[in-house]
């Protein structure tokens, strides 16, 4: 028997945040707190299967969605480039039509993020993006999760990013955009976050500001959080961007400009000295390992919800 495809139930795919009405997102997040603090314990992936693609490699990623497919009752299959034919310039229609005959549904952890809209165009099987050079929606729920873990709802909240204007830094902007909080981009000149997401912010009329002083985006925050300053695939431009971003670094001076409540995020890896001082990640205003674990809960609720038709 091969996976449900598309004709005989239509799927959903999450390679965005706005992939789900913003009720549908509020939903997701209180089905994942339900199983952060145990009050959910379903198996609505029994007997199913997640294709796990690897083009980058990862930590939180490979475990979360490894261990959370197993919670829910299915079975994750982690696969390199060198597992997979992908990896040896099988086209990507091809693969998403095989993978989609053997498993259930298929995240990937990739480069561009035009791959992965293909695999979804073909696919008859729901993909999550586990993160493109373009956005990390993943990782962007589960910090959400942690701001309402620690500080309530989002809705009223004020999140400053400083640094990098990368994939995390556009998936904020579209989270803002999407759910109605307030979002401060601190980043260098020539470092901005993808201009399609603040052309979509401003023209629906959201409140996110695009500023260059990081004491600026920090004043006044609910939430302050960075990333490194060179991501996977940018390690030759160390050295130029540590001069780009030197005065972009997060530690104790800045954190002072928010909020006394405010909390500490990072997506992690972290290189403390770099984007983020020891002082500051390993502090009391610090909450990134709650922010790690919810990796694992938020992505349960999105296989919940696309492979195992758990309403929201």
């Amino acid at each position: 028997m091969h996976a449900p495809s598309g004709a005989e139930r239509p799927h959903r795919d999450f390679l965005n945040i706005a992939d789900f009405s913003p009720a549908e997102t509020f939903a997701l997040l209180d089905l994942a707190e339900r199983m952060r603090t145990g009050a959910y314990t379903d198996r609505p992936l029994a007997g199913k299967a997640l294709a796990m693609i690897f083009m980058k490699s990862s930590t939180r990623t490979r475990m979360s969605f490894e261990v959370g497919a197993n919670q829910l009752g299915g079975t994750a299959h982690f696969l390199s480039p060198r597992d997979v034919q992908l990896g040896r310039g099988e086209p990507i229609p091809d693969t998403a039509r095989v993978l989609s005959r053997y498993v259930n549904g298929i995240m990937i952890r990739t480069f561009a993020h035009q791959d992965v809209v293909e695999l979804a165009e073909y696919a008859s099987i729901p993909i999550i993006n586990g993160l493109t050079d373009l956005s990390h929606p993943c990782q962007v729920m589960a910090d959400i999760l942690t701001v309402q873990q620690h500080l309530g709802d989002i809705r009223g909240k004020t999140v400053a990013w400083i640094g990098d204007g990368n994939n995390m830094a556009n998936s904020w902007i579209e989270a803002a955009t999407h759910l109605g909080f307030a979002l401060r981009v601190a980043c260098p000149e020539g470092y901005d976050p993808d201009e399609a997401f603040l052309a979509d912010a401003a023209e629906r009329g959201a409140d996110v500001q695009l500023l260059r002083d990081p004491r600026e985006a920090v004043a006044n925050a609910d939430v302050v959080t960075t990333d490194v300053w060179a991501s996977m695939g940018q390690e030759e431009e160390q050295a130029k961007r540590a001069l780009a971003f030197a005065l972009y670094q997060v530690d104790g001076e800045l954190m002072a400009h928010a909020h006394a409540h405010a909390i500490f995020l990072h997506c992690l890896p972290a290189h403390r000295g770099e984007e983020v001082t020891a002082e500051v990640i390993d502090g009391p205003q610090s909450v990134v390992w709650d922010e790690a674990e919810n990796r694992l809960h938020i992505q349960k609720a999105i296989m919940a919800a696309l492979m195992g038709n758990v309403p929201l």
